[in-house]
Formats: structure tokens, C-alpha cells, sequence
């Protein structure tokens, strides 16, 4: 299999996840006998079929640049719980984990509790060896090695301004935003997330070149201008999480993988190599497009859970994941909020999430992780989050049953 490093993937490459190939690029590809299903030289990945997708979101590694996140040789052991049956209704619909499934076009769903396996499924010729992609699921790994990096004396403070980090940025709209403001994405600096819009800051930044050395999500976002003062307004913005990487980077002079390796995936005990998508400067792309096995997810749910630890030593700073995974950012809906790169429920729960519904949901309550790769019709709809939370809320009743027989 040919890998895709032309500047025509890679201009498409956004933050989320979304770009289109050449014609040689496709072909490249379309050529590989073991591949059956052919890519579409003029579409971006939001609008593949579900076929396309189902064969895209696996191979990652395989059509796009990408720099290896290291495992250990000996992973952490997933001990097999008691089976857990999970049902409920939304109105006079009945609901199990088998149409849920079905309903999300999901993949791959895993239920830990207690640190055991509740329940683990597989569908459409994925298993628990096969990699899936994150899309911004990255954004609250990207969030982690921020407090591996505090640990580590490289950040000194979520204080601090990201121009003590970031040079480059001095004189722009993010002169006097600190880096706490960017986890929660609360910079004020305007920025549009329209994934349809191809005037939409998301779309465009996708399309700046490295110049210079520089990394283009720097040069792209230097350019933009602040209509809110910092810390008075949240508004999602990939392009921020993509700063928060070339901060980590800067701030321990490595890269986002090897960090990642060095802090996580080696000493976790993760059980397969992952692999994480890189821009056109040769950079992870902090935001999106890490590649990993559903177990490797769930484990990274497991990691959070402990607050970081590794044979009872925190690798993040201390109570990293009690303030990450807390609401830090008023979203305007009730119930939810945004903490440092993860999405959070009032009830203390918190998850990463990413397009076409992967997702890691973690309740430190109930000792509970929930890990999904899935393959929604659509990059996101409030019917499919929805659903989602209604399995989420599902598990944590069907647990509670349990505690009180």
C-alpha cells in the first residue's frame, strides 16, 4: 500500500479528519489488490459512503502520513468481568446493546467496570486487533501530555501565556491567552467549525503550507483576531487543540508521539502500536486522527480513571484528570460542559468524542469506562449523541441495579 504524503492530501487533511485525494492518489490506492472498496477522488471523508468509511477509518496508517506511538512488550491484562445486560426504553421504543449497536452503525463497543470486561462486540469484520481512527477523540490525549508536561517541570503553569511557549505568536489575537484558556477553548479569538463550509476557518487552515520550519497551524492561526476578551466565551475550535500539541512539543522539545509512548502507551501496558496522523509540516495533528486498537481506548479510559497513575505514581500532575474531566466551560446546554479537551456531564462523568461517534466514556463513580469505534451515516447529529447518552445513562442504571440487589 502506497502512502499518501502529496500536498493534495494533506491540504485536506483537517484537523477532524476530512480531505479528498487526487486522481494518482486514488488510483495509488484502487491499485492495491487486497483493497475492494475504491476511494472517491472528489469527496471529502464527510461525504463517503459507508463502505468507504468502514474501510478508510481502519487503515489510517495505511493512506495518510502518520509517526508510530510506541507500545510495550508486555500489555496490561483485561480481565473478563461478569456479563452485563444493559436495556431501556425512550418512549415506547425497547432498547438493548444489540440495536444500539445496530442504530450506530458501531464497529467495536467495550464496557469496563471495576477494571473487568462487562461486555465487548465486534462487528463488521472488525476485532479487538484492529486499529480505528479518533478523530477528536486526540483532543483529550493531546489535553493529557499537558499535565504530563506540567508533572514534568516542561509546563510551568496553565497559567502562563502561550506566548511563553509559542513565540511566534506574540503580537497576535493570542497575546494574553494563557494556556488553561486554550483547554478550555476560551481564547476569544474568532474562529468558525462549519465541516460544510469551505470558507470555514476549519476547512481553510487544513489548506496552509509549513514555512520556514514553522508548523501551519502557527501561521494559520497567528493571523486571527480576538472579538471576545479571554476566559468570557467558549466556542469548540480544533485549531486551538492543534496549538496546544505545538506547545507540548516546544515545552519538551518532543514529539507528540513519542511523548505519548514515553508517558502512556509503554508503561499503561497498551497492547498494540498506534499510530497518529501528521499535518504538512511533518507534526501530529494534535486535534485529530489517532489510530488505535478498542481495548488501547478503553485502557486509555482505564489511565484517566486512576488519574494518570502507573504503579501508583502519576504520570500527569496531581489531580490532573479530577480538573480535566470537570466542567471548566459553560457550553449553554444544561447538564454538559467542557473541561480541559474533555466534554463533561454534571453528574461528574466526562468524555472524549470524536466524529462519526467514536468516543470514551468514563464515570469514576461506578469504576466505569465505555469505549466505541462507530461509523455514524453523518459526521454528527444530535440524534446519534443523543442515543449515545441514553446507553451511556443506560449502563450506569443497569450497575446501580446491581449494587442495590
Amino acid at each position: 500500500m502506497k502512502m499518501l504524503t502529496s500536498k493534495a492530501l494533506l491540504a485536506g487533511l483537517l484537523s477532524v479528519g476530512v480531505w479528498g485525494l487526487s486522481h494518482a492518489e486514488a488510483d495509488a490506492i484502487n491499485a492495491e489488490p487486497s483493497q475492494e472498496v475504491s476511494f472517491p477522488t472528489d469527496k471529502s471523508i464527510l461525504f463517503w459512503s459507508q463502505d468507504q468509511r468502514l474501510a478508510a477509518f481502519a487503515m489510517m496508517d495505511k493512506i495518510a502520513p502518520t509517526r508510530v506511538i510506541s507500545a510495550g512488550p508486555t500489555p496490561s491484562t483485561l480481565a473478563l468481568g461478569t456479563p452485563l445486560a444493559v436495556q431501556w426504553k425512550v418512549g415506547d421504543q425497547a432498547f438493548d446493546t444489540d440495536r444500539y449497536m445496530q442504530e450506530q452503525n458501531s464497529v467495536g463497543v467495550i464496557i469496563l467496570q471495576g477494571g473487568k470486561i462487562r461486555f465487548e462486540e465486534y462487528r463488521d469484520g472488525h476485532s479487538a486487533e484492529q486499529r480505528w481512527t479518533s478523530f477528536s477523540v486526540a483532543k483529550s490525549l493531546t489535553s493529557s501530555l499537558v499535565g504530563a508536561a506540567l508533572k514534568d517541570g516542561d509546563i510551568a503553569s496553565i497559567d502562563d501565556p502561550v506566548t511563553r511557549y509559542i513565540p511566534e505568536l506574540i503580537g497576535s489575537g493570542y497575546d494574553g491567552v494563557s494556556v488553561e484558556q486554550l483547554l478550555t477553548m476560551r481564547s476569544g479569538v474568532a474562529w468558525t467549525e462549519n465541516y460544510a463550509d469551505p470558507e470555514s476557518d476549519v476547512v481553510k487552515f487544513g489548506d496552509q503550507p509549513s514555512v520556514d520550519g514553522v508548523d501551519p497551524t502557527v501561521l494559520y492561526m497567528k493571523e486571527l483576531v480576538r472579538d471576545a476578551e479571554p476566559g468570557t466565551r467558549w466556542q469548540y475550535n480544533t485549531g486551538e487543540t492543534n496549538l496546544i500539541g505545538v506547545l507540548v512539543s516546544k515545552a519538551t522539545g518532543k514529539t507528540l508521539s513519542d511523548y505519548l509512548s514515553e508517558k502512556v502507551w509503554k508503561p499503561y501496558g497498551m497492547s498494540s502500536d498506534a499510530y497518529w496522523v501528521l499535518n504538512a509540516g511533518g507534526s501530529e495533528i494534535a486535534g485529530c486522527c489517532l489510530s488505535a486498537t478498542l481495548r488501547d481506548y478503553a485502557r486509555v479510559g482505564l489511565f484517566a480513571l486512576g488519574d494518570g497513575k502507573v504503579d501508583g505514581e502519576s504520570v500527569v500532575s496531581d489531580g490532573w484528570f479530577q480538573q480535566a474531566g470537570h466542567k471548566q466551560a459553560d457550553i449553554g446546554q444544561p447538564g454538559f460542559g467542557y473541561g480541559y479537551q474533555w466534554w463533561t456531564y454534571d453528574d461528574g462523568s466526562y468524555a472524549a468524542q470524536g466524529i462519526f461517534g467514536q468516543g470514551i466514556f468514563i464515570d469514576p463513580k461506578r469504576d466505569l469506562v465505555i469505549a466505541s469505534h462507530s461509523n455514524w451515516k453523518v459526521a454528527s447529529g444530535d440524534d446519534y449523541k443523543n442515543q449515545r447518552n441514553q446507553f451511556y445513562w443506560a449502563v450506569q442504571r443497569a450497575i446501580d441495579a446491581e449494587i442495590t440487589q
